[in-house]
């Protein structure tokens, strides 16, 4: 005899067939017949004892039985009388017999008596399976919170439904009797009184509903699921030796930044093998040493300001008591880094806290790179600081709309209109760190624009905002050759969208709307390179037209 919690273990030996006219299952009456309760288990006995004395009990799985089943259709069994009895043994009366075999075929999963019949291994995988799976609602504790929460005061449930990606959970669909928001609270802390920490109550908007609440707003249902099922779980040792691993990457890429910023200033072999693609051998990389000392300053400015970008998704998690893991930092050669991946390690209480937490994060790496990015300008124009000057392409001054314009204004026509423009270092990192910030705040999947926009305005419109970004990376309107790394990035990595709040219902209010709105406006212009023409009229840069 083998078991397993929840489960059975059938012998191949051990078969059914179904009765037409009965539409059930039941044993073959040969082998109970021919062994009668002389090979049946301990269990097995006591349960036919029970029969015998009329009383209804569940039906059992006999795994003591191995009688040779062909042999009995050849004709090899015993006589026709025997088998009688032996039936006549293990049911008592005809009504006995019949619930025997109805309790045995509803106690059998996976079989049907519309569908073929399952092998053991078939039963044992789909019970395997099912054991594998997330932990579903108890029924018991379904009944007991229609019972005690929903009612006439609170939510009249009229259907349920599955909840979750995988229908772990259950939804109650039915009508509101009050304020949503009144409602929920009091639905979530009956919901504690009654069952403890076991599950959470998540308030979404009704699948498929035909028209919007008589309140006003849409109509809502309530989905509960199990706490350990529906919260993330803890970071993990290998997690944290990622994070510091792309953490140390992100350091290198940032000082690559800072070397690779006095381009005109490096030997020509290594200017060479950086730029040239045909180039093969590769210099002597100890000529580089000299330079690091002087690139640590725009290193410090970029890995700055992306520090303070976390720092301002803790400082704004803090007041709804929502947890954060810690950054994974994306290394990148060209802007030093692509930002962090930072993922929500608790449940957003509602809409409201998923705008706030994602824009914090871009408003603060924002403003402190533009505040780099102005002193920067006001310090190339310092003659005391000439030594501090580097000397870049003016090309890079067309490969943004609003900071093109915004140094076009500060430098004038004469000091933009050349091969090459001195800047000082802060102007770099803080243009790397506006076009980061941007980047992260495009309306798209699980980045922070994409996390503001469904905390704001919706999944629905998340998709739609989505696909529009998607196209505009790929034409390159937005990001100009950043745009394809940038993409592949986000489809690797963030492409998800983030999953629901508690309160997934309430609106963030028109405030948060209007500044989402106007950030968005703002990437856009930051991503969207200067055309050659207007490039021409400004003169940044020295455009030629053919």
């Amino acid at each position: 005899m083998g078991t397993l919690p929840s489960s059975s273990l059938l012998n191949p030996s051990f078969r059914f067939r179904q009765l037409p006219h009965l539409g059930s299952f039941r044993l073959r009456d040969s082998v109970v017949s021919r062994r009668g309760s002389r090979d049946l288990c301990v269990v097995c006995k006591e349960r036919l004892g029970n029969w015998r004395l009329g009383r209804r009990r569940e039906g059992f799985r006999c795994f003591s039985i191995n009688g040779n089943e062909e042999g009995e259709e050849n004709g090899a069994g015993p006589s026709t009388k025997p088998a009688e009895e032996g039936e006549k043994r293990v049911g008592g009366d005809d009504s006995s017999s019949e619930r025997t075999r109805a309790s045995v075929s509803s106690r059998t999963p996976g079989i049907s008596s519309d569908g073929p019949l399952y092998s053991s291994f078939q039963v044992d995988s789909i019970r395997l399976m099912e054991l594998l799976g997330p932990e579903k609602v108890d029924p018991s504790d379904v009944k007991l919170i229609k019972e005690k929460l929903f009612g006439y005061s609170t939510f009249w449930v009229t259907k349920e439904e599955p909840f979750g990606d995988l229908g772990e959970g259950i939804l109650f669909l039915g009508n509101l009797r009050g304020k949503r928001e009144d409602v929920f609270a009091k639905l979530q802390q009956q919901l504690h009184e009654v069952t403890g920490d076991k599950y959470n109550l998540f308030m979404v908007e009704e699948p498929n509903s035909e028209g919007p609440d008589p309140r006003g707003g849409p109509r809502v249902s309530f989905g509960l699921l199990r706490k350990e099922v529906s919260e993330p779980g803890p970071t993990t040792l290998w997690q944290y030796v990622i994070s510091l691993l792309l953490f140390l990457l992100t350091i290198g890429s940032c000082v690559e930044l800072g070397i690779a910023s006095q381009i005109n200033s490096l030997p020509p072999e290594v200017v060479k093998y950086f730029t040239d693609p045909n180039a093969t051998e590769p210099p002597d990389m100890q000529l580089l040493f000299p330079f690091v000392e002087s690139a640590l300053p725009l290193a410090y400015g970029v890995l700055g300001v992306q520090l303070f970008h976390e720092v301002g998704h803790f400082l704004a998690a803090f007041p709804s008591k929502v947890k954060l893991s810690i950054p994974y930092f994306i290394p990148n050669i060209t802007l030093g880094s692509f930002g962090a991946i930072t993922q929500f390690k608790s449940i957003l209480p509602d809409r409201r806290a998923m705008v706030d937490i994602s824009m914090a994060g871009p408003f603060a790496g924002a403003a402190l790179s533009f505040l780099m990015f102005c002193v920067g300008l006001l310090l190339s124009l310092n003659p005391a600081a000439a030594g501090d000057l580097v000397q870049v392409p003016s090309l890079l001054f067309q490969g943004s709309l609003l900071l093109g314009l915004i140094s076009r204004a500060a430098l004038g026509y004469t000091a933009m209109h050349a091969a090459t423009v001195s800047i000082h270092p802060l102007v770099i990192a803080g243009w790397c760190g506006l076009t980061t910030s941007a980047f992260n705040m495009l309306p798209v999947g699980c980045l922070d624009g994409g996390r503001a926009v469904q905390g704001a305005f919706g999944k629905n419109f998340l998709i739609g905002f989505g696909l529009t970004t998607y196209s505009l990376l790929g034409l390159g309107v937005l990001g100009g050759p950043l745009s394809l790394p940038w993409g592949l990035y986000v489809l690797i990595c963030q492409r998800s969208p983030e999953k629901p709040c508690l309160n997934d219902v309430s609106e963030a209010g028109t405030w948060r709307k209007t500044a989402l709105a106007i950030a968005i406006f703002l990437v856009v212009l930051t991503l969207l390179p200067l055309w050659d023409e207007l490039a021409e009229e400004l003169g940044i840069g020295l455009v030629t037209t053919f």
